[in-house]
């Protein structure tokens, strides 16, 4: 295959041209949008016999059980490599580690005397968890989503994840879910598990909040069901994966061209719908990389989506590392690798990336799976306004006040005053009632 795309050199483009060059591809809904809104009446209306229906209707499969037993999930964790298991331990014990270390905290604090101000975050229950298990069952996800939750105390952990071709839930998902001491496990996938748990079931608890990366039709059902007042909150927009490489000659150095290929390749294999770029300001290494990318693909299991991926990819030539991180801060990456002579100077001026991995010994799987950081992440451009997902994504922020019979005095006139500016009359007389009554008082 050659990849269908020429180096592009940043300065000499229009900025209509620089615009088109960091469009995302377009993601057709195709009617997507009226099936979803079916699919999730017929979940409100018929329960768990539409999730068989279903269920039948897009996996051809008919379950044997919509929730997994705990007897299943124990027997799975016991019954998978050894070397595998291991692997979820080795990667949730720094998954915990580093969330733990990023639990939000009550607080408290005296905003004037007799005025106290707190604090307090209170852990969201049920909270529904969607782990995809089609053609790449996310096992890590499960410990991305299940292991914050438990930490910040959420009592019913949910999962649904979509049945195999024998109608059951892979076999490692079930472990991570056992290791990660998630409550139930329901065998139901696509835009009827996001509306199950949006909405319950006879089965499936009606969720507060729902999590977890999926496809166009997933990505639809949790838009839907979130402006929806009856419905569930979710983690945050999603849109496809991408990643962007900033890479200066320094990256060329052993082997470094097939390093950035496979960084590369690694996220475009997630989807047809993916998208991966490099920004450089060395033309020997972006023309290095191209060259591996055609040499590598080929050898890949996942080749026939990366052929589809690889359409949007872009290669960008640019006059110096400054001018590729601007592109990048305009981009928005989910995944942004820093891949140059200084990169943690470059790193340091970073704002708008969803997660950031510095150096030539930092690939981007590090952080999918087991650094500790969090892979839930947001992507088409998101990342200007959304963080990666954390502990305080399972918590509710609440306030508290108290004020005291001189607090009031201290600062009811001020409200007095603000209130009667906005023309809100009974909002300046519920602390006029409060402070005549105190100076009566005070003058008997």
């Amino acid at each position: 295959m050659s990849i269908p795309l020429a180096l592009k050199t940043w300065s000499t483009l229009s900025r209509k041209q620089q615009l088109e060059l960091l469009q995302r591809p377009t993601n057709a809904t195709n009617g997507r949008r009226q099936l979803v809104t079916e699919i999730t009446t017929k979940v409100r209306t018929s329960g768990d016999q539409a999730l068989a229906e279903l269920t039948l209707e897009f996996d051809q499969v008919s379950a044997e059980s919509l929730c997994i037993s705990a007897a299943e999930i124990t027997q799975a964790a016991e019954s998978i490599d050894r070397r595998v298991y291991q692997a979820i331990e080795d990667a949730g014990k720094r998954i915990r580690l580093f969330h733990s270390a990023d639990m939000p905290a009550d607080i408290e604090v005296e905003t004037a005397p007799g005025i106290r101000c707190e604090v307090r975050y209170k852990p969201l229950s049920p909270v529904g968890l969607y782990i995809p298990g089609g053609s790449a069952p996310l096992v890590s996800s499960v410990l991305m989503l299940a292991l914050p939750a438990k930490l910040a105390g959420c009592a019913q952990v949910v999962i649904c994840s979509p049945p195999d071709a024998n109608g059951k839930i892979t076999a490692e998902i079930l472990a991570a879910a056992s290791y990660a001491g998630v409550d139930q496990v329901f065998c139901v996938g696509g835009a009827q598990a996001i509306a199950a748990m949006a909405y319950g079931t006879e089965s499936i608890p009606r969720c507060s909040k729902i999590f977890g990366p999926g496809n166009a039709w997933v990505t639809e059902a949790k838009q839907q069901v979130s402006q929806d007042p009856q419905g569930a909150a979710i983690d945050m927009p999603a849109g496809p994966s991408e990643a962007l490489v900033i890479a200066d000659e320094h990256a060329l150095a052993d082997n470094g061209a097939e390093f950035i290929a496979w960084d590369l390749l690694s996220q475009a294999e997630h989807g047809p719908d993916s998208q991966v770029l490099l920004i450089t300001d060395s033309q020997t290494l972006a023309l290095a990389v191209i060259a591996k990318l055609e040499s590598l693909l080929e050898k890949t299991p996942r080749a026939k989506i990366l052929k589809q991926s690889l359409q949007s990819a872009q290669f960008i030539l640019v006059d110096n590392l400054q001018q590729a991180l601007e592109i990048s801060e305009e981009y928005a990456p989910e995944h942004l690798i820093i891949n140059t002579r200084n990169p943690r100077e470059l790193a340091k001026q970073v704002n708008n990336a969803g997660s950031v991995f510095i150096g030539r010994w930092t690939p981007e799987s590090l952080g999918d799976y087991c650094s500790g950081t969090n892979h839930v992440l947001p992507t088409y451009g998101w990342a200007r306004s959304h963080g990666a997902l954390g502990v305080s994504d399972f918590k509710r922020r609440m306030t508290l006040q108290e004020a005291s019979r001189s607090g009031l005095q201290l600062i009811g006139p001020t409200a007095e005053i603000l209130a009667e500016v906005e023309g809100l009359n009974a909002h300046k007389m519920a602390v006029t009632s409060r402070l005549s009554m105190i100076d009566s008082a005070a003058k008997r």
